[in-house]
């Protein structure tokens, strides 16, 4: 994490009194941008299918891919045909859009869009333009709704129903807009929402993260004893969350190492561990598979959310008028 971000967390300091400046002008640019939309000056892509949006008003991880894995198979249950899009941040595709596949690289999609087919196997596309991804779908696949894996605030593609996830922890860090503070939003943009959903709060509308059995990262394949001791690594904008649910199982963390949020690894990443065992989450266990060792592991987690948050889906989903069949 950078000194500026890291500023993001902390008393107001010289750095961001600095970075203020910039944040009037960002802040300017992006309430104009909005309300061009809003009033029909920018014309919005309206979807056949119905679109979902799980993002956030803060850069930073916020724990919005459990939710969204949550809600596809929530959909799912209910006899709904869904769909995913994705900017797929990191990714290098040689086109776009790019429908994923079983095999598709990290370096093609980036590293949560891999992660969400490897749980789902489900239509997914991803690329900078969602309108193109949304068509890309909606020619390939017959789609009750589809699920937006971020982009509140790509305003372009208008959206039936907005889901925001905060982080219980870090909440909106000082307030401001970066890049002064971590907000692409202000704090106001949660009254236009139609759910915000604390992640690991006992709020009424939040989800826990539930680890699930930890996996080998070479083949996906559960461990067969339980782990005692490992070296902790991520690359995800809340490690500190990650770390302590490692503690919690009972997990001797040996060390613990930060990379930046969507980080490309390399096997020379790992080279001062030897052949202790190292312990990571699931987004960065896809961009390692191919040169883990056998005695490198990961944690899945899933999102278990509250019964008001199921309610108030249940109403948004019934007043939309999504259904199977639409």
């Amino acid at each position: 994490m950078s000194k500026i971000e890291q500023s993001w967390y902390k008393p107001f300091s010289l750095i961001t009194l600095l970075l203020l400046p910039l944040s009037a002008i960002f802040g300017c640019i992006s309430l104009l941008r909005r309300y061009c939309y809003k009033f029909g000056i920018f014309k919005s892509f309206i979807s056949k299918t119905p679109v979902i949006v799980v993002g956030n008003i803060s850069v930073g991880g916020n724990g919005k891919t459990p939710f969204v894995l949550w809600l596809y198979d929530y959909l799912t249950a209910k006899g709904l045909s869904v769909g995913l899009i994705s900017r797929g941040y990191g990714g290098q595709a040689t086109h776009y859009p790019l429908l994923v596949t079983a095999q598709t690289t990290t370096r093609e999609a980036g590293d949560e869009p891999v992660l969400l087919f490897n749980r789902l196997q489900c239509p997914l596309v991803v690329g900078p333009n969602r309108q193109h991804n949304i068509e890309k779908l909606n020619a390939n696949f017959k789609l009750d709704v589809i699920i937006s894996d971020d982009g509140m605030q790509h305003y372009k593609m208008a959206r039936s129903i907005e889901c925001c996830i905060v982080d219980s922890e870090r909440k909106f860090g000082n307030g401001l807009l970066m890049p002064a503070g971590p907000l692409r939003e202000t704090v106001s943009r949660l009254k236009s929402v139609d759910v915000v959903i604390e992640n690991g709060s006992e709020d009424e509308f939040s989800y826990r993260l539930q680890p699930s059995v930890i996996k080998r990262v070479a083949d996906n394949s559960d461990i067969a004893t339980p782990l005692k001791a490992a070296h902790a690594v991520s690359a995800i904008g809340n490690p500190g969350r990650f770390e302590a649910s490692l503690q919690a199982q009972g997990i001797k963390l040996l060390s613990t190492h930060h990379f930046r949020d969507h980080y490309a690894y390399s096997a020379d990443d790992f080279a001062q561990f030897g052949d202790d065992c190292v312990l990571m989450t699931e987004k960065d266990a896809v961009k390692c598979r191919d040169f883990a060792k056998p005695n490198w592991y990961y944690l899945p987690v899933d999102a278990q959310p509250t019964a008001a948050v199921i309610n108030t889906l249940n109403l948004l989903l019934k007043e939309k008028g999504i259904h199977h069949g639409l």
